[in-house]
């Protein structure tokens, strides 16, 4: 793990996200990238005149006085870190970032959110989540430990989750994590008869690892909802982190069918490793 992103907004949620990234970056030797957004408006940016102009730059240098003063942390010491001010309005654009730096990793702080306002309005987070091409660690809390040891992978097990299915394995085994893998047969998803989920299981595991040798780590629960499946499976087998795939929906396919993989990352007291299908 070469590169962590951590984007900032000087909360401190984000400096959870930050001292978590902290802790994988020592343990891993990581450069660690903390990128700050100044999310100026098109007025200022675009506007001809030397008076706007002006503006931009009187924000640009008072976000990075901020930025500065938000990075002299003692847990940042001995860590190879570069400082990014982007005036990016729009938080997808966290992943050209990632992309320009070939990193491996996002992490993000998040406080979650409920109702209308979660609905219409999302999270920062969210929109990272959503557009992100590399994994994305969501912490919710002060990271006192960072020793992930179990973690729950949450998978359909269909043909387009191979691929994040993949990705989770090699990070997780990176990360020294043991990954159980769980299928929530839930009435909000396609409900499936026993038979039926292990055909399943057995097929996406033949076409992802060529044979069904994790076929033992699967575990297949029932629940009211496959988030709530997930939460309480988790909880069981007392895990760490919890992986899921992302569809990176967006506009009315996002409104109406929701994303599992955002819920869990506004509604997760763990962190939550999405990876983009």
């Amino acid at each position: 793990m070469k590169k962590i992103i951590v984007p900032i907004d000087f909360s401190e949620h984000s400096e959870y996200a930050l001292e978590a990234a902290a802790i994988l970056a020592k343990k891993y030797d990581s450069e660690l990238i903390v990128l700050h957004m100044l999310e100026l408006s098109n007025a200022i940016l675009t506007a001809g005149s030397d008076a706007l102009s002006e503006e931009a730059v009187f924000y640009l240098k008072l976000a990075e006085k901020k930025f500065d003063q938000f990075l002299d942390k003692p847990y940042l010491e001995d860590i190879k870190l570069t400082p990014i001010v982007k005036h990016f309005k729009v938080w997808s654009e966290v992943n050209d970032v990632a992309n320009e730096h070939d990193a491996n990793l996002v992490v993000m702080g998040s406080h979650g959110a409920s109702g209308i306002k979660e609905v219409l309005i999302g999270s920062n987070t969210e929109k990272v989540v959503r557009h992100s091409d590399i994994p994305v660690l969501v912490i919710k809390h002060n990271p006192i430990l960072m020793e992930f040891e179990n973690g729950v992978f949450a998978s359909d097990f269909s043909d387009e989750a191979v691929a994040p299915y993949l990705n989770a394995k090699r990070t997780l085994d990176m990360l020294g994590v043991k990954m159980h893998l769980v299928y929530v047969n839930a009435p909000d998803g396609s409900f499936r008869s026993s038979s039926e989920i292990d055909k399943r299981v057995s097929d996406f595991l033949r076409k992802a690892d060529g044979d069904l040798e994790n076929l033992p780590s699967v575990n297949v629960v029932s629940d009211y909802s496959i988030e709530k499946g997930i939460l309480n499976f988790a909880n069981v087998i007392g895990a760490d982190v919890i992986a899921v795939a992302t569809h990176g929906r967006k506009g009315l396919a996002h409104f109406f069918e929701g994303s599992i993989s955002e819920d869990l990352a506004n509604h997760s007291t763990l962190p939550v490793m999405t990876f983009k299908i």
